[in-house]
């Protein structure tokens, strides 16, 4: 196991996150990052297109999802975990093609794959080659490999560049602080305060499962009382306290109401293992289970739905970090991808005009053979999925080597044939509108690649 796989990431909490905790809303104006309104030649419905990403904490493992049932090694790099070949059975892989299959817990997808709006990439991730959960995380959330140290997330980053994008935001941001300038354009739904919305740019954040219904402190008036006066001058940090307090207050009643109506209408060991559950929580960095992703979703359905200026949407699970006792076709992974694929086919209904797009990623991959405990370790490259209908669906996109000894990366993982940060570009010019100037401020030293121009449809 590699050493530095617990090494916690240095994040500092000043007073400001902590404010950020207490009223779970960010309107934060940190130092490292201005607001860029950023110039853009969008073409007609780019400006109202969504993007929502779905990120699975402790790198899930993508060969167990995306299934190379056609390649002989699959079966020989894992005899105990590896999903069984289609055969038709629910207790099989699912058939895309030759080479590749879906998890049978993935089945709820399979509609989307056949409808031509659901992608997957196979071989995709960061060329930083660090396994470490907390670095690998970081970097990604920041979009720059190899980087450590504070900087924006480049959620947040582009949130402040969608906020000049718009007449009515534009109109919108010459009123005060006081006022709706500080709307905001991102959304992060069930984490506390992820790295990826992090910067100078106001950003919502709604806690996970049914506390997002709640006001907290803040709910009970004599406590809001005594803190309003405390934080009742013109200063920055009152102002940020002030408008996170109302933004909670206002997120918790307009979740609740929603959950009425749901209800209304009817929707209704030994020291080794120790070791290795704990890395496995640590791998989570903050967020809820997958079990949890499917409320936290509908959760920010329902905020993205009835504010049309939230444009981008944020989710997280943790429990993908599967070292022991992983399982194949049943099991504890089997489980966590049935909630994705729920979840997925939830956001799908919610999220399917013409420049909507959701994407599921993790910090790294897993090693393509099993462990000694049936499971699997930190790995390299991995599955990417990417659903809309925009998306060229239906078919798998991407490089693609096999599992061959030859073709891993220091022959145990898959390697990265396609850059997370030019999946991300090829959506962003699509389906945003953004140049490759702009999408270079997000991810610099990204380069685009051409092989993946066919990934969306014109």
């Amino acid at each position: 196991m590699p050493s530095n796989i617990l090494k916690p990431h240095p994040k500092a909490i000043d007073r400001r996150q902590a404010l950020q905790t207490l009223l779970g809303v960010a309107t934060a104006c940190s130092a490292w990052a201005a607001p860029m309104a950023w110039a853009q030649s969008a073409r007609p419905g780019q400006s109202e297109g969504r993007l929502v990403v779905v990120f699975l904490r402790g790198a899930y493992d993508g060969l167990s999802a995306l299934v190379p049932h056609g390649d002989a090694n699959y079966y020989a790099l894992r005899p105990s975990i590896a999903l069984a070949k289609p055969d038709g059975t629910a207790q099989t892989t699912l058939r895309l093609d030759n080479t590749f299959g879906l998890h049978p817990a993935l089945a709820p997808l399979m509609p989307l794959w056949r409808q031509g709006v659901l992608t997957a990439l196979p071989a995709t991730g960061s060329p930083d080659p660090t396994r470490s959960h907390f670095d690998a995380q970081h970097q990604w959330e920041i979009g720059t490999p190899g980087k450590s140290g504070n900087a924006a997330g480049w959620m947040n980053t582009l949130a402040g560049s969608l906020a000049g994008t718009s007449a009515d935001v534009r109109a919108i941001s010459a009123q005060s602080i006081e006022g709706a300038e500080n709307k905001p354009q991102a959304v992060g739904v069930g984490e506390a305060n992820p790295q990826i919305l992090a910067g100078s740019a106001a950003v919502q954040l709604v806690a996970k499962g049914q506390a997002a219904t709640r006001q907290g402190a803040v709910g009970d008036e004599r406590t809001r009382d005594a803190v309003m006066r405390l934080y009742s001058g013109q200063d920055e940090i009152s102002k940020a306290f002030r408008a996170g307090a109302d933004s909670r207050r206002q997120t918790a009643k307009t979740l609740s109401n929603a959950m009425s109506e749901s209800t209304t209408s009817g929707m209704g060991s030994n020291d080794m293992n120790k070791d290795i559950s704990r890395e496995m929580q640590l791998a989570n960095n903050g967020a809820g289970n997958a079990q949890g992703l499917l409320l936290d979703a509908q959760h920010l359905n329902t905020l993205m739905r009835q504010d049309r200026r939230l444009r981008l949407g944020f989710l997280s699970a943790g429990g993908w970090d599967t070292h022991a006792n992983q399982g194949n076709a049943l099991g504890a992974l089997a489980n966590n991808l049935g909630n994705l694929a729920n979840t997925l086919v939830q956001l799908r209904r919610e999220f399917s005009q013409t420049n909507d797009v959701v994407v599921v990623a993790s910090e790294f991959g897993r090693t393509s053979a099993e462990n000694g405990t049936r499971g699997t370790d930190h790995g390299h490259g991995n599955t990417m999925w990417i659903m809309g209908n925009r998306v060229n669906g239906g078919r798998v996109h991407g490089g693609w080597t096999g599992l061959g000894i030859g073709n891993l990366h220091e022959n145990r993982d898959l390697p990265i044939h396609n850059d997370f940060r030019s999946v991300f570009a090829q959506l962003l010019r699509s389906t945003q509108g953004l140049s490759n100037a702009n999408i270079d401020k997000l991810f610099p030293g990204f380069a685009w690649d051409k092989s993946l121009d066919s990934m969306l449809r014109t």
